[in-house]
């Protein structure tokens, strides 16, 4: 066992996916459109022209599924109820076969002795909310809360953790300030009112969830370290700045009940009121972690980053760099494992009591796989990144923060979003065309790590 990460007898392993990366099946059970189904239909959004239709075809070929994660081990499967299949139009009574559908993968994972953790919006919103406004209209918070009810009166019983919400920065960055995902807004600093109601949509959520009886609730927030290009006044501003939008603009709200400096100004409604909602407390916080930021003010070096693309032509007064001396995944996304000892020890020093206990709700690795000859899958990289990652969790307990649990990203290879399906982030590789999943040498590892834990 000490060739494995040290981590605690009771520590969660855990893999994650997201509705509309897997399930595929978008005309079929009743499920509606969301905007990632329109926003794919768009020329020139999705690399290749791409579409998760079908994807890997997780809607009819879930009990395979399970039973490669009852093969691999681990102790829980965080997967999103996608809202469309629930609610077709995004409010109104439930779509029996949707929740059906739910209620067979959630009973087909306890059978196979696997904790089923829950998010309820993954970015799929019913296209007929965004008809109406989408995440810029008061009303949407109110239908998410409508389908949390819903869903918890029916998997609150069985379902070991809650998320009402994965990653409402890249919903509100990526989706309404840079319009490189669904539904490709590009309002800039205007998209502020998104994360508002994403949150107070978190808050209702949480509340109703609670009063359906459901339990053991938290977010799946993506965080980064900031850092600087150079100690220079403008590079610092620009990194405090990125690090306030996307780290502490959505976990102040929620654990301190306050916006940061400056911008409860620019939230719509009565913010006060809101913020009682939002900062409902949680059982605990879920940090989503794949590389910091290096960044500086615009214009003043060359060579930019893509991670934050756009930015600068929608007018954001920061700009991504390349972080030097690093090895980067065959994305181009920086490894830094220790970033992810850096942003939860951070959360610590920040929120100190007022921070739950933490989970890793996502972390992992695009390389472009590809089988060999004699059926294997060798990531030789995948296995390094996540070994050094789940070393650094250990160092973050050491340091004192209570961290529970980590989901790999992905269970398998998958529908990557505006990446189509370039990207692989998979433990088990899919082949698209057949949907043959081969477990790769990282799920082995993984496989080995797990049962070494047990002697």
């Amino acid at each position: 066992m000490s060739d494995f990460p040290q981590l605690p007898a009771d520590f969660v392993y855990g893999v994650s996916t997201a509705s509309y990366q897997i399930e595929g099946a978008v005309e079929e059970g009743g499920r509606g459109p969301s905007v990632w189904d329109t926003f794919c239909a768009e020329p020139g959004r999705i690399r290749g022209g791409e579409t998760g239709a079908v994807a890997c075809d997780h809607y009819h070929r879930y009990p395979e599924d399970i039973a490669l994660m009852k093969d691999l081990g681990v102790d829980a499967y965080r997967f999103s109820i996608a809202w469309p299949r629930v609610q077709p139009t995004g409010s109104g009574p439930a779509n029996a076969e949707g929740l059906d559908f739910y209620d067979r993968l959630v009973d087909g994972l306890l059978e196979a002795g696997i904790k089923p953790a829950a998010t309820l919006f993954h970015w799929d919103l019913p296209q007929a909310l965004q008809d109406a406004g989408g995440w810029l209209n008061r009303d949407t918070p109110q239908r998410l809360a409508e389908y949390a009810a819903t869903v918890g009166e029916r998997l609150g019983d069985r379902v070991a953790m809650w998320m009402p919400l994965n990653e409402p920065v890249v919903v509100t960055m990526f989706g309404h300030a840079l319009g490189t995902h669904a539904p490709g807004q590009t309002l800039g600093f205007d998209a502020l009112p998104v994360a508002h109601h994403l949150l107070l949509g978190h808050g209702l959520a949480v509340a109703a969830l609670r009063d359906a009886g459901a339990s053991n609730i938290g977010i799946a927030n993506n965080h980064q370290p900031a850092w600087a290009a150079s100690e220079s006044a403008d590079d610092v501003g620009a990194a405090d700045l990125l690090a306030t939008l996307t780290n502490w603009l959505f976990a102040d709200p929620i654990l301190r009940g306050a916006y940061p400096d400056g911008f409860a100004e620019a939230m719509p409604g009565p913010v006060d009121d809101d913020l009682k909602v939002i900062s409902a407390p949680l059982d605990w916080y879920g940090i989503n972690y794949y590389q910091p930021v290096l960044v500086g003010a615009p214009g003043s070096d060359p060579v930019v980053s893509p991670v934050l693309e756009g930015a600068t032509a929608a007018g954001l007064p920061f700009e991504p760099r390349m972080i030097p001396d690093v090895d980067t995944t065959d994305f181009g996304w920086a490894i830094v494992p220790d970033g992810l000892r850096e942003i939860i020890v951070a959360f610590k020093e920040r929120y100190g009591d007022a921070l739950p206990p933490v989970y890793v709700t996502e972390s992992g690795c695009s390389y472009h796989d590809t089988p060999e000859p004699d059926g294997g899958v060798p990531d030789q990289a995948r296995i390094d990144y996540h070994d050094a990652h789940l070393r650094a969790v250990a160092r973050a307990i050491d340091e004192g923060v209570d961290v529970r649990g980590y989901f790999a990203w992905s269970l398998m290879d998958n529908f990557e979003w505006a990446e189509g399906y370039t990207e692989r982030f998979g433990l088990v590789h899919v082949d698209f065309d057949t949907q043959v999943r081969t477990p790769k040498d990282s799920y082995r590892w993984f496989q080995q790590l797990l049962k070494a834990r047990q002697t």
